[in-house]
């Protein structure tokens, strides 16, 4: 259930939060003046929220500084609503509040971006789909009630890839999300918009959805950290699904493993301090499959990020995976594509919407035409696949439990972001790869067998373009993983902002 927020409880999440702080969390950093006056929409959330909170920055002052950058940004096509009155007017209710002794919630004055599948009642949710443009659903999503509760503020919808069918956030209708270290370039999907927002710091949160890497795959080409966590941990009611209760799951996407940390507070009510982990002795896994036909590149970058971890204390455990987990991107698409039409028509009849499925395919991009010709799978395909799930999940706690492993390593995407428009296939290596498997290959695991999965920039290509490091954990243990990535993001290093 979604945590309430009695004073009882927002006392005992305060003493949490100071408990947090005082372990070293950056909720404990307070920015200089000069900070908070020329470059507000770089600081993390914890720090901006902790200045608004000490009155060393106002709110609305704040958010007038992420709506300004957003707007100068325009033209990376982040956001697809971005109500800038609305913002502002909430911004000076939470100054006011503070003016006057009243209560602040964790998340007080904090802008964050909403990716453009999560229902909003204020705002249209058209699931990046032309049908659905104009559609306003009658509630938020479940997820935004404790978020709203603790002082956030929807700051926007944002872009994404046509009802989150695909891994570029290239939008026929709404049009193509750009990455802001190269605007020729795709962020990666489905949640392209929001990972944009957070890489080119118009905000340092927001919000994501993850059903097969699109929450992995936009924080690596953007150069940020993301949250899919343990499927079912956060809500997902009032958010359009592919499946049916398998593998669509809600996510926080951020610039620092404590950012995630704190969405991951107020969505649960888990205030448990992050102590940093010493890494000394921690045996994280790497495997051939995983880590075969990488982009040169990624490869480059995956290996030296993998020394700075063995310099940490790391140790790095290589030993393959068995066949039942190399067969989760297989078990995956199957069950997607199987899916994906009953599951969001089902949607649409349960949110009121006025809208069928074919209504919504007959205006749909070129690319989801496509998808939606194709014939799905024989029902004898999709049965082996669901019970081949069952076995991809013990497999992987078997292979945890052999190796003494506390996470598997690798990058989410086999290749950096590619050109705007090379869809369908890139060449890696000299060969055509489909994208299928150059964005769906590493990912699908976590979805299949419902792991903990963190994302933390590795570093830079030679061509500036970021590369990602995926840190997979057993179904459950999110709160012990977020603890062990603030020692990881630390070891791995930050890498460069872009320049835009």
């Amino acid at each position: 259930m979604t945590p309430g927020y009695s004073r009882r409880e927002f006392l005992a999440q305060a003493a949490a939060a100071a408990a947090m702080a005082a372990a070293g969390s950056s909720l404990a950093c307070r920015p200089s003046r000069g900070t908070l006056r020329e470059a507000p929409a770089g600081l993390s959330a914890t720090a901006a929220i902790a200045a608004m909170k000490s009155g060393d920055m106002k709110a609305e002052d704040y958010a007038r500084a992420l709506l300004d950058r957003a707007a100068r940004l325009d033209s990376l096509n982040a956001f697809r609503v971005l109500p800038r009155d609305t913002v502002l007017e909430a911004a000076r209710a939470a100054d006011k509040t503070r003016a006057s002794g009243g209560r602040l919630g964790l998340l007080h004055g904090l802008p964050i971006p909403v990716k453009d599948s999560v229902n909003t009642d204020a705002l249209p949710t058209s699931n990046g789909t032309a049908a659905l443009r104009d559609f306003r659903p009658k509630a938020n999503a479940s997820v935004l009630t404790p978020l709203l509760a603790a002082g956030a503020v929807v700051m926007g919808k944002t872009n994404l890839h046509e009802l989150s069918l695909g891994w570029t956030s290239n939008n026929a209708t709404f049009g193509a999300v750009r990455n802001p270290y190269d605007p020729t370039r795709v962020p990666g999907g489905s949640s392209g918009g929001s990972a944009v927002a957070v890489a080119a710091r118009m905000a340092p949160l927001a919000i994501a959805e993850d059903t097969l890497g699109s929450i992995r795959i936009p924080s690596a080409m953007c150069g940020i950290c993301g949250l899919r966590p343990t499927f079912g941990r956060y809500p997902d009611d009032g958010i359009m699904p592919l499946t049916t209760n398998k593998f669509d799951q809600v996510g926080p996407l951020a610039r620092s493993v404590e950012d995630l940390a704190l969405f991951d507070s107020v969505i649960t009510g888990d205030m448990s301090p992050l102590a940093a982990t010493d890494l000394k002795g921690v045996r994280i896994g790497i495997a051939d499959f995983f880590l075969a036909d990488l982009d040169s590149e990624v490869e480059r970058v995956t290996n030296a990020a993998l020394d700075r971890l063995r310099a940490a204390g790391v140790t790095i455990v290589p030993a393959d995976v068995p066949d039942d987990v190399k067969a989760a991107p297989g078990v995956a698409l199957t069950i997607i594509v199987s899916e994906f039409h009953a599951a969001i028509g089902n949607f649409l009849a349960t949110q009121g919407a006025g809208v069928s499925f074919d209504q919504i395919a007959a205006q749909a991009g070129p690319d989801l035409k496509a998808l939606f010709a194709t014939k799905p799978p024989p029902r004898s395909a999709y049965d082996a696949m669901i019970a081949q799930r069952m076995k991809t999940s013990e497999a992987i706690r078997t292979y945890f439990a052999k190796q003494a492993i506390v996470a598997i390593a690798f990058p989410p995407a086999m290749i950096p972001a590619h050109k705007i428009g090379e869809d369908g296939s890139t060449t890696v290596r000299g060969q055509v790869v489909p994208n299928t498997v150059t964005m769906g290959r590493n990912v699908a695991l976590s979805s299949c067998a419902s792991l903990a999965s963190l994302v933390l920039p590795a570093g830079l290509t030679s061509a500036g373009l970021p590369v990602g490091l995926e840190f997979d954990a057993l179904h459950g243990t999110d709160r012990q993983l977020l603890a062990l990535g603030v020692s990881l993001q630390r070891a791995l290093g930050p890498i460069a902002a872009p320049k835009v």
